[in-house]
């Protein structure tokens, strides 16, 4: 029923509205057309009576009507066209053949025209928001032969605005946030509708906002749209969104106007207002005492409303830690404090620990209520005896030992203790993996390690073995300590020359040349360093030919004393040195230097060493000589090859006596086969010379008939035997 009254009011307001727009049309309209007339009749006729027969008129036509913009009601739903207006011209007296003509937007379509009358009728329904005016041409024309009999005139028909649009929200609907605890009045989004309505026109498109839906949390500015605050202490950990909705109405908000509605989301955002809360006052967690460093020893958790790094925070121990036997971490992903191990626990030394544990939040920001970001809470830990293995006194011993000592040489002992209160006894024993040799034992009770090879340091310096420590009572229970043996440096070995020495020494030497630098090593390696002492063997303290000098750092240099050393009267000289060096009990060797006497260049380059050398001929060397003589060998084999082959070339093919000539000849009258025969002779017979006879059998003919005459054949021997 309500809705019924609502679309009569409606119809009852567009009714006026029409008959008002009608009669302010026609109004305006009737004083136009009147001076019209009145100007096309007192006009161009008194101005044609006064000219003289001859004479030609020449004057601008004028129209014979004015008019203003017509306009027309936009959606207008009557049974019969509505009249937009009327057009008349003073030519049209009643007495004259004529008609309107009407053209352009929407003529003939849209609008149409009394050709007689000249009324102007809207022939459809109008909407101004798809087309708000049409321009149009109205002319007078001849209605016999449709001649104009003036000139077309262009006008405007207007379509007029009615509320037929609801604003409309094109954006919506709308998502926005505001951080919780927000003032009253903190601007939260704004909102915009608009309406297809004329906003020039009356108030179709003036809109009013208010709110629907949503207080009294919030509220709506009526002419910008925004949304603001209206309640205090809005809290997101009480209520995290809120749907807000919005109007908007057109005709300034009075009563009859078009509205539209939209939605908006305003979500709280969080702000650091609350402080982390543990679950629990006190926690109580047992820990084994042999659980190792860095182990897990219990949970605690302190939760928080708030949410993302607001409900982040850390933990630490702030009381009951004084040895710093415990650590606590953060677990990012579940936000609990790791409790971890940071030392070893000794139930014998220490069964209880009463920790303060406090969680502070990471972002601590100043909070509405002023309270503190953070909480702490009671951890008590209990301390579980276990079955230790045997602790020893060091986790690694360093021993030291002389190179060469006895066997049984005690190096040093290990000791472990059985940490747990029964305090069982403990076994040692070396790990034969790290002693393959077996060159150390240890004594099973008291943890003694004897030598049981003799160790060398020129060989190896250190020994690495492992010790266990086994409780007698629980074999399982064992322990391990790393055990570096360091074998110490005794003066054992005697220094020798550093290298082989090739010592060369030319003929055309000066007296003091040196013939070569000596060094020394010695494999012991002392405190205080190496120093050697180098001497001749007392048989050559007088050699006539050698002298040696100290070079004062640790080498000497082997000098000639004449030069007047020879190949072809000695090549080699042998030269011992005694070379000891600084030890305790110092230790010495003998080394031989062995020197070549060369034939050198002016600028004393070797040429060679060997004593032959110096007979050669006089501006030859060894390799020409050697170049000569190979040259004659090559010399003489092509002679010898040259004359081989000469040799075979004079021989007969058919090596026989030169005195022994045979001749037979065979006569046949046969006809050969040709060289295709091969069946006739025997080639291996002709060749071979000590045949039967001297004869050469055929092997066409059977063998006792080859040698007999036959008719019309004849047989003819020579035979020359000297």
């Amino acid at each position: 029923m309500p809705v019924r009254s609502k679309e009569m009011l409606m119809d009852l307001w567009m009714s006026l509205l029409l008959v008002w727009i009608t009669c302010v049309s026609s109004a305006s309209m009737t004083p136009i057309i009147g001076q019209s007339r009145s100007t096309q009749t007192g006009g161009p006729a008194a101005v044609a009576s006064g000219l003289g027969e001859g004479q030609r008129l020449l004057s601008r036509a004028k129209r014979g009507w004015v008019w203003n913009q017509m306009f027309v009601l936009e959606e207008f739903s009557g049974r019969d066209p509505i009249l937009v207006g009327r057009l008349h011209t003073d030519l049209d007296v009643g007495n004259k053949n004529i008609k309107y003509v009407l053209s352009g937007e929407g003529a003939g379509t849209i609008f149409a025209i009394n050709e007689l009358t000249g009324d102007i009728h809207a022939m459809k329904r109008l909407d101004r928001e798809e087309k708000a005016e049409y321009t149009l041409k109205a002319q007078v024309v001849d209605a016999d032969n449709n001649e104009p009999l003036e000139p077309p005139s262009e006008f405007i028909i207007k379509v007029q605005d009615i509320n037929d649009n609801p604003p409309q929200f094109i954006e919506g609907p709308y998502h926005a946030s505001v951080p919780e605890m927000s003032a009253v009045g903190t601007p939260v989004t704004r909102v915009t509708a608009t309406d297809a309505d004329d906003p020039v026109y009356g108030n179709s498109a003036k809109l009013v906002y208010s709110i629907l839906d949503g207080q009294p949390y919030f509220s709506v500015d009526p002419n910008t749209a925004t949304i603001k605050i209206a309640l205090h202490g809005m809290d997101r950990e009480m209520r995290e969104e809120y749907l807000v909705v919005i109007q908007a109405k057109d005709m300034g908000g009075h009563m009859g106007g078009l509205s539209g509605t939209t939605t908006v989301t305003v979500t709280l955002t969080d702000i650091n207002d609350n402080p982390p809360k543990f679950s629990k006052s006190l926690y109580e967690f047992v820990i084994p005492e042999d659980r190792t460093v860095g182990e897990v020893g219990g949970r605690v958790k302190a939760n928080d409303r708030d949410i993302g790094e607001n409900a982040k925070s850390t933990y630490n121990i702030i009381e009951g830690d004084d040895q710093g036997s415990f650590e606590i971490i953060t677990d990012t992903q579940t936000q609990e404090g790791i409790l971890r191990l940071k030392k070893p626990l000794d139930y014998e030394n220490k069964r209880t620990f009463t920790l303060k544990v406090e969680a502070t939040n990471i972002r601590a920001e100043p909070s509405p209520s002023g309270g503190p970001f953070k909480d702490t809470a009671t951890v008590k830990i209990t301390v579980e005896d276990t079955d230790e293995p045997p602790v020893f006194s060091k986790p690694m011993y360093l021993l030291e030992v002389k190179e060469n000592a006895p066997i049984n040489t005690v190096i040093g002992t290990v000791t472990a203790r059985d940490p747990d209160a029964s305090g069982s006894l403990v076994r040692y024993f070396i790990d034969r993996h790290t002693d393959l040799e077996r060159q150390f034992n240890i004594n099973v009770d008291d943890g003694k390690i004897t030598l049981a090879k003799a160790l060398d340091r020129e060989t190896d310096t250190w020994h690495n073995i492992t010790v266990t420590a086994t409780e007698v009572r629980n074999h399982s229970q064992i322990s391990r300590a790393n055990v570096a043996i360091r074998v110490m440096d005794i003066n054992d070995n005697a220094p020798e020359f550093a290298d082989e020495y090739d010592a060369v020494l030319c003929e055309n030497g000066k007296p003091g040349q040196v013939v070569q630098i000596v060094s020394a090593v010695d494999k012991d390696d002392p405190i205080q360093g190496h120093y050697f002492d180098y001497r001749l063997v007392p048989e050559m303290l007088n050699n006539p030919n050698f002298t040696i000098k100290n070079n004062q750092d640790n080498t000497i240099s082997i000098l000639a004393k004449h030069d007047t050393f020879r190949r072809q009267k000695q090549k080699l000289y042998y030269l011992p040195i005694i070379v000891t060096d600084n030890g305790n009990p110092p230790m010495s060797s003998t080394n031989t230097l062995t020197i070549r006497v060369c034939g050198c260049s002016k600028e004393g380059i070797v040429g060679s060493c060997n004593a032959e050398a110096s007979v050669l001929p006089i501006g030859l060397s060894m390799g020409a000589l050697i170049a000569i003589l190979a040259c004659i060998i090559l010399l003489l084999v092509i002679v010898v090859l040259f004359v081989t082959l000469r040799r075979h070339k004079n021989e007969p093919l058919i090596i026989k006596d030169d005195e022994d000539v045979r001749e037979n000849i065979i006569r046949y009258d046969d006809e050969g086969g040709g060289e295709e025969d091969t069946e006739a002779f025997d080639i291996a017979t002709l060749q071979n010379p000590d045949g039967i006879n001297g004869y050469l059998p055929r092997k066409d003919i059977k063998p006792d008939l080859q040698f007999m005459p036959r008719a019309g054949h004849f047989f003819h021997q020579q035979n020359k035997v000297s």
